[in-house]
């Protein structure tokens, strides 16, 4: 289906005039907060250099290929979110919006292969014609983590490019979407971030930074691109890109000030370095974008409106396009410098240096070993954990818009649902950063005091919350008929294969029991607590599969498998044996799991290894309890609600039998008076 669109609103070389200027705005940029940082300059006479071609070709690779991946998920982003479509199936420019998709994430894969073979020169200290050795190509992938972070980047990237070809359909293009994004987490993983003190919260920090910068820019981008076409649909993608604008500039400032402050360690650093210059730029650059989008809700998004609503055929999209494009070009040129900002700091050396770890305590757990516990550390105690903090603000701050939303509606929302959802983020947030957490990486029994929290309370509570129904209640609807907005795919999830699979009381257990065998009893543990991704990694598997489990049995948000609440009793009673085998399979264990790992660090406290682990085996045997009250009522609650509304559905329709009966009866007897009437005297 091809779509009408009006007469372009730019010219052809406005259009180019544009391009260029953005381009040569990143670029100056780049080359003058290079300068102020004091990079690239050349080597000390007498230390090996790479050459002028690499030192600046590093810096403009990378620009090059963040600008493609930015540009490529906006594109995405606006052919999937931003622009109403009337079904399920893309139609005009969203399908020429993934065509330009397969040409901007080829760029984005080429770029990052221009960067993989210029950090091959820039590692090795060879001039570029030599890194192109097979000797110094795979030794950049096999022996540094960047060669293998740039891998995965270009192979996501290729898969984008390959994907965009058949990717027809808006759930289609969804999962590619989030592909293409998850190709952005890859450099978050090395770098400034992946090397330095607090590494959890700088590297989810940055990722959220990463994520929240590339859907701001890239959906204005690609809204740009629509707008030179002249597109009726404009006005709609305008309105629903200014929420996720605002969404993108709160994640943007937050998580940048969090990755500055780590990087920066004192404020005075902000102001007496080259380090902290560039970041003050930057704060100025997304001040400035903030206001510009301030400046679309008040000005330009009320003209689209009007324009919409006069001629809703279309024909004034051309001086509609015109209002948005006359402040987007001005954003989007602020953007690029922005960029060239970002690149020139990730070039930049940090006040606070890389290596920052003085002892291999702080180097394997990312602080110093902290003291002894007690009852006031466990419970104040603090610890800095990106994972955790993620969850709970994004976790607040979402249901709270959520509550808000049905406020300025009028709708009401159960008290108690709220406060659930608020104490299961409380329990995170000790299992996580607080007390409980801090010590989660010193001794195993505090290890599995945060595993109990994360699996077998928080979910509860979380689930009581119903979150789901919340998001249903006041996620995006359709904006024309058969659109697939947000609310939609997400009840196309909820009744999807996949969903009815996860869901299945049976297939719900065996994750939540059988993770505890396969995690904790195979050469599994020592190796993500080896990691910091790994301990990330187990915190949010333990958080996801306790909180399939018990949306299966408690939960009360809408789910393809209603289960009695007698069937979910069962299924409870089944689950709780095999819980405690492992507790005490744990504490029968006579050898200690994951000892190398507690061994290194050495503590002064509790170093019976052993003892600490029969103590936690123990505290996962006496949790247990806890959640099996908690479940039971919950249950014993549902039931008598069930058999409350059930009795009452009854009590119902024997009031409308009893009606009918009535109705017929007296019917009858009318009918009876009548013939009565007719009969002669």
């Amino acid at each position: 289906m091809t779509e009408t669109t009006a007469a372009p609103t730019v010219s052809a070389g406005a259009r180019v005039g544009w391009a260029i200027a953005a381009l040569v705005a990143t670029i100056v940029t780049l080359v003058l907060a290079l300068q102020v940082a004091g990079s690239p300059a050349a080597s000390p006479e007498g230390i090996p250099d790479p050459g002028t071609l690499t030192r600046w070709g590093l810096p403009i690779a990378q620009a090059a290929r963040d600008i493609a991946a930015v540009v490529t998920i906006g594109l995405i982003l606006t052919a999937t979110l931003l622009l109403p479509s009337a079904g399920a199936e893309l139609q005009g420019l969203a399908l020429q919006a993934l065509q330009v998709v397969r040409r901007t994430a080829t760029a984005w894969a080429l770029a990052t292969v221009a960067l993989y073979v210029v950090t091959v020169s820039d590692t090795f200290t060879v001039p570029l014609p030599q890194s192109l050795a097979w000797s110094y190509l795979s030794g950049l992938a096999f022996e540094t983590p960047l060669g293998r972070s740039l891998i995965a980047q270009g192979a996501i990237a290729t898969a984008v490019a390959l994907w965009s070809r058949w990717a027809l359909n808006v759930k289609a293009t969804c999962m590619l979407l989030g592909l293409a994004v998850g190709g952005l987490l890859p450099p978050a993983l090395t770098g400034h971030s992946a090397s330095s003190g607090g590494h959890d919260l700088a590297v989810v920090s940055l990722g959220l930074h990463l994520i929240g910068s590339a859907l701001w820019v890239g959906g204005l981008a690609g809204l740009g691109w629509i707008a030179l076409r002249g597109s009726k649909r404009l006005p709609a993608g305008v309105r629903r890109y200014s929420v996720l604008a605002a969404w993108c500039l709160g994640v943007v400032a937050l998580s940048g000030a969090v990755n500055a402050a780590l990087r920066l360690g004192t404020v005075s650093a902000l102001f007496t370095t080259s380090y902290g210059v560039l970041v003050l730029g930057k704060v100025a650059a997304v001040a400035a974008l903030g206001a510009f989008g301030w400046a679309h809700r008040r000005r330009t998004i009320p003209i689209l409106s009007r324009s919409l609503a006069a001629a809703p055929d279309g024909r004034d999209a051309a001086a509609a396009g015109r209002a948005f494009l006359r402040l987007a070009a001005v954003e989007l040129i602020v953007m690029a410098m922005t960029v060239g900002l970002a690149v020139a700091l990730s070039r930049s050396a940090t006040p606070v240096p890389d290596e920052v770890y003085q002892d291999p305590v702080e180097q394997l757990i990312g602080i110093s070993l902290p003291p002894a516990p007690t009852p006031m550390h466990l419970l104040l105690g603090w610890a800095p954990n990106g994972v955790g903090l993620a969850i709970v603000v994004g976790g607040a701050a979402l249901y709270g818009r959520g509550l808000w939303a049905l406020r300025r509606r009028g709708d009401a929302w159960p008290v108690g649902r709220t406060v659930s959802w608020l104490l299961g983020l409380l329990v995170i947030a000790w299992a996580t950063f607080g007390g409980i957490g801090l010590y989660s990486h010193v001794l195993f029994s505090a290890h599995m005091v945060a595993h109990m929290l994360l699996t077998m309370v928080a979910p509860i509570f979380l689930v009581l919350g119903a979150p789901v129904t919340l998001a249903l209640r006041t996620l995006p609807g359709p904006r024309q008929p058969g659109e697939l907005a947000p609310r939609q795919l997400l009840v196309a999830l909820l009744h999807s294969r996949f969903t009815r699979l996860v869901t299945h009381p049976l297939f719900a257990a065996a994750v939540f029991v059988g993770s505890l065998y396969a995690l904790y009893f195979t050469s599994l543990f020592p190796a993500l607590m080896d990691s910091h991704l790994g301990h990330a990694a187990m915190e949010i598997h333990f958080l996801a599969t306790g909180s399939l489990y018990y949306y299966v049995l408690v939960g009360v948000d809408p789910s393809p498998r209603r289960l009695a609440p007698l069937v979910r009793f069962v299924v409870l009673l089944v689950t709780v044996p095999f819980h405690a085998f492992f507790a005490i399979a744990v504490m029968a264990e006579t050898t200690v799991l994951g000892g190398t790992y507690w061994a290194q660090l050495e503590r002064p406290y509790r170093s019976d290894l052993l003892a600490d682990q029969n103590l936690g085996g123990g505290i996962a045997w006496a949790m247990g309890e806890l959640p099996l009250l908690l479940v039971m009522g919950a249950l014993f609650v549902q039931w008598f609600r069930s058999d409350r509304s059930e009795a009452r559905r009854f009590d119902r329709h024997e009031d409308d039998r009893e009606d009918a009966a009535l109705a017929e009866y007296n019917a009858y007897l009318a009918t009876l008076q009548a013939q009565e009437k007719q009969i002669p005297r």
